[in-house]
């Protein structure tokens, strides 16, 4: 049997009546009339609260003393009131809480020294709708230190007609950029926030990401037990790999008093993305080296879990007795998928696109010129050869092994798999003759003329079958995002995805257990948190001319649900079904508004919000460094003008390439705000431009220049009735204009 110390678990205990403080003993510990001493010191992080329930919520902070190595004693106090004069009576209810008197007004907690000194307690029996204030005592030989005052809110009662309105907002990068949008937030009036992941960003100084800063850094101190990455010549960084690492990550984050007001004055419903673990990751799998070095590490997944697990306030879906086991079978060790009901109008719905889903469909380290869809496969699909499609040659048929040769021999030179992609016994190896041409064409710049091979020459290839290489998808690089992650071309990509079916986003489990809680849910909005934007992001590079021309389209990224068609399909369809319902979104660093559809059904929609990063690189400045960096982009006039001109390539007037998508600003940082009733959602965007984030404004004396530099969209969604596809509106000075009306059953 394990040891209750081999865990850390929420401390339990239940309110019950309101009592009147009066001069507190020594033996409690309680402030009444006596002194507090007000000392941040030892509570570095301060407070946070999570998951509100109609009768419950999470509350949270850490202690440190000096370099005091064992548990400490701490207390919690919970009031109706700031000045604490209404205290709630305390009442533990489990076995991990040290004994006291039954109708105390606080209650006596530890802060263990193997879970970095996280303190988490599941306060029950609350009233619904409420707020309550709480702080926790921290006692020395020198006197009774407290934290900072903490508010929350539990959640109003399942059948209250009350209206609902809170935040959402996800990617802080402590480095280098300061929390100007969450010094923001903190003044707002709302009921809760919702963080959609990247809470942490898990590297320190990545130039591809990240800004240089003297005052703004991320430092790991154990860097033997972190991973070294060497982004470019000269530089060399870390990213966290230990459980001390993603600790000192969020000790850090959590400094910040932009951030801290924000847990301070608000209950927070958080999910992970990528970050908390690594840069794109699936499971336990990272993605640094592209294919170039074995990444799964199940290690360094469980000290990110765990980190999360201790820091983050929250009630997980397994219950009250949920114990967060290191030794569990990844990713069994934790599930943070949950939902939550706010009164009658708003269901919300937080799911995990991380922990389950397959490795993206065109591996990094896919040799580029290996066939993935034949000739017979293909017209099984399409009943026509597309024109992107490549004619191909047997790599082991006579006629072509002086191409095997010439490839296995520059194989070492290139770390790429000499066996072409291919295992053994996989069957004939089929590889794209104008792939072929190329490698020659380059290996005979480096020959003596006698030693020169002959190109396969049109004649040979009108003999040739034509299929789907990885390089018509966007491969040109043997180790690389290109074409796998990011700018992958879409019309090869929709191909390969059908004939991939299924690809994993959610897992079964999720995935089950998610349509289930749409289909039985009984708000008024459905809203569901996720992490990755569900709008389609293509971009049309296709030169106007007046005879037929072979598009060229590219996804932006297919790390999230672009890269998943055939489960985001059927997420869409399930929500569609379900009706009223609503995605609020992150990861993209930009704002957006749109309503995605099932690709072959485009009356089959929902409605999305994304919003932007709180701090982090903007979409468009993203774009611009991987364009710079693609060595085909970069050296071409049109693709060099894509990140400049992104919300024409995006929002695209004639309703072609993405036709669901009515706004995109795609070079804004911020925060968003919902609010839903009977009748309408409607969320507010708070835009700040990325240089805001250079200095500080977190003091009361900032915040008329902070609200200078906020400008706002409004849109909205108003209530259907079954079957009635969702609709979507602006606010254009006061007046809500529908958008997109022409794409109302139209064929994308």
């Amino acid at each position: 049997m394990m040891r209750r110390r081999d865990f850390l678990r929420a401390t339990l205990v239940t309110a019950g009546s309101v009592v009147v403080p009066t001069a507190c003993s020594e033996e409690e510990g309680l402030p009444g009339a006596c002194d507090v001493l007000e000392d941040d010191s030892f509570f570095p992080q301060s407070v946070a609260s999570g998951d509100p329930k109609p009768d419950s919520v999470v509350l949270w902070t850490r202690v440190v003393d000096g370099d005091r190595k064992t548990d400490l004693a701490v207390a919690l106090v919970v009031a109706l009131d700031e000045a604490f004069t209404q205290l709630v009576e305390l009442k533990p209810t489990s076995s991990n809480v040290a004994a006291t008197a039954s109708g105390s007004a606080r209650v006596p907690v530890t802060a263990r020294a193997e879970f970095d000194y996280c303190v988490k307690v599941k306060v029950s029996g609350l009233s619904p709708g409420t707020t309550y204030y709480y702080r926790f005592y921290y006692t020395t030989g020198q006197g009774c230190f407290s934290s900072r005052v903490g508010r929350t809110k539990t959640a109003p009662a399942p059948d209250a007609d009350v209206p609902v309105r809170f935040a959402f907002v996800s990617c802080q990068d402590y480095a280098g950029r300061y929390f100007n949008a969450l010094a923001a937030l903190a003044n707002q009036p709302i009921d809760f926030v919702v963080h959609l992941g990247d809470y942490i960003h898990e590297t320190t100084g990545d130039p591809t990401s990240q800004p240089p800063a003297e005052q703004r850094k991320v430092a790991l101190s154990d860097v033997n037990g972190a991973i070294t990455l060497k982004p470019a010549e000269g530089v060399e960084i870390h990213a966290a790999r230990s459980l001390n690492n993603y600790r000192e990550l969020y000790r850090t984050y959590r400094s910040d008093r932009a951030l801290q007001r924000v847990h301070e004055r608000f209950p927070v419903i958080a999910i992970w993305d990528d970050h908390e673990f690594s840069d794109d990751c699936h499971g336990a799998t990272a993605t640094y080296f592209n294919g170039r070095e074995q990444e799964e590490d199940e290690s360094r997944r469980k000290a990110a879990n765990q980190a999360w697990f201790e820091y983050m306030p929250v009630d997980y879906r397994a219950g009250d007795d949920f114990r967060y086991d290191r030794s569990a079978e990844y990713p069994e060790d934790i599930s943070i998928y949950r939902d939550f009901t706010f009164g009658k109008h708003v269901h919300l719905v937080m799911t995990d696109l991380r922990s389950y889903r397959a490795d993206h469909l065109i591996p990094e380290d896919a040799f580029p010129g290996k066939i993935v869809v034949n000739q017979p496969a293909l017209v099984d699909l399409l009943e026509d050869i597309p024109p992107y499609a490549s004619r191909y040659a047997d790599i082991d048929a006579d006629e072509h092994r002086i191409y095997r040769d010439a490839l296995e021999e520059i194989a070492p030179t290139f770390r790429f798999d000499p066996s072409f992609g291919y295992q053994q016994g996989e069957g004939p190896r089929f590889i794209s003759a104008a792939f072929i041409n190329e490698v020659v064409a380059k290996l005979n710049e480096q020959r003596e003329e006698e030693e020169r091979l002959p190109l396969i020459d049109n004649t040979a290839m009108a003999f040739m079958d034509s299929g789907i290489s990885y390089a018509d998808l966007g491969k040109t690089d043997y180790f690389s995002a290109f074409g796998s992650r990011y700018l992958v071309d879409k019309d090869a990509f929709d191909a390969v995805s059908q004939l991939a079916g299924d690809v994993q986003v959610m897992g079964e489990a999720q995935k089950a257990w998610f349509k289930d809680t749409i289909n039985k849910s009984e708000s008024t909005w459905t809203v569901w948190g996720n992490s990755c934007c569900l709008s389609q992001l293509a971009i049309d590079l296709t030169p106007s001319s007046d005879e037929p021309i072979e598009p060229w389209r590219y996804y932006l990224r297919c790390d999230g649900w672009d890269g998943f068609r055939a489960q985001r399909n059927e997420v869409i369809a399930a929500l569609a079904e379900r009706g009223n319902a609503v995605a609020i979104t992150g990861d993209l660093h930009a704002f957006l508004a749109g309503t995605p559809a099932v690709d072959a059904a485009p009356a089959t929609k929902v409605v999305e919000f994304a919003g932007a990063a709180v701090a982090g690189p903007t979409l468009r400045a993203t774009l611009e460094k991987q364009v710079a960096s693609h060595p085909l982009l970069k050296d071409d006039p049109i693709a060099r003008n894509i990140a400049a001109e992104l919300e024409d390539y995006l929002v695209d007037k004639e309703l072609k390439t993405n036709p669901q998508l009515a706004f995109c600003k795609p070079d804004g940082n911020g925060f968003c705000i919902a609010e839903a009733n009977a009748d309408e959602l409607v969320v507010t965007m708070h835009m700040l431009p990325e240089s805001a984030l250079a200095t500080p404004l977190y003091e009361e004396a900032d915040a008329a220049a902070l609200e200078e530099q906020i400008t706002i969209e409004r849109f909205k969604t108003v209530k259907t009735a079954p079957g009635e596809p969702p609709a979507l509106f602006q606010d254009e000075g006061g007046t809500w204009q529908k958008l997109n009306p022409a794409t109302e059953g139209q064929d994308p």
